[in-house]
């Protein structure tokens, strides 16, 4: 069972999405939150698998519980679903954890079978988020942050050849079995590279490898 916590300020939202997430025979609503305070409040007391989290809320924004809910309870995966497509919310809420972000108009089976994969570790976007997402990454990096966008990291210098290589074919959106076909490698092999440039650039998962990549790789 996936316990939830819906994080939504219109009560008629949370009400809808209790009803079709608890028609699900593994999911299951624990708890519901206004606001990003109440929901970071009711996760540590809950400690729920899954957040819901909305993202434009009085008090405190989804970004900002989406930040501290990362932080204090590591344990929970936050799935941002909103109405906003904008690319600096999703790129702000991915930044700050969130290992997925849907539209609220996504079919009822495609949220669960989302809260699903984000509970198993997995990251998961909405149709056309992820590419809307890097298609914009110069100038999301510009308006999510006042100050000058930083350049690329210098650990990216020491990766091998062969992990550039790998780095650039994820930025491509290629899957392992892919990356192991393009490059005659074994699987096993490139799942290793895969770790080992995560590890080396303190990196989450593959969005964030792509999205770095992306920005500096070609440059």
């Amino acid at each position: 069972m996936i316990d939830l916590l819906l994080v939504d300020d219109q009560a008629i939202i949370r009400e809808g999405l209790r009803n079709l997430l608890q028609a699900q025979p593994d999911l299951n609503v624990m708890g519901e939150a206004s606001q990003g305070q109440e929901a970071v409040e009711k996760a540590l007391l809950l400690k729920p698998d899954v957040v819901l989290m909305d993202v434009r809320m009085p008090i405190m924004d989804g970004v900002a519980a989406t930040q501290l809910l990362t932080q204090q309870l590591p344990s929970a995966s936050v799935l941002v679903l909103t109405t906003f497509d904008d690319d600096d919310y999703i790129a702000r809420a991915m930044a700050q954890g969130a290992k997925g972000y849907l539209l609220k108009d996504t079919p009822s089976r495609e949220i669960a079978e989302a809260i699903r994969l984000v509970h198993r570790g997995y990251t998961h976007m909405g149709p056309g988020l992820f590419e809307k997402m890097l298609g914009a990454a110069p100038s999301v990096a510009g308006a999510a942050s006042a100050v000058a966008a930083p350049g690329p990291p210098p650990e990216l210098a020491e990766l091998t050849p062969r992990e550039r290589d790998v780095l650039a074919l994820i930025a491509a959106g290629c899957s392992n079995r892919e990356i192991a076909q393009e490059l005659y490698i074994a699987e096993r092999t490139v799942k290793n590279h895969v770790n080992s440039i995560l590890g080396r650039l303190g990196l989450r998962d593959r969005t964030q490898a792509a999205i770095l990549a992306t920005k500096f790789l070609s440059s």
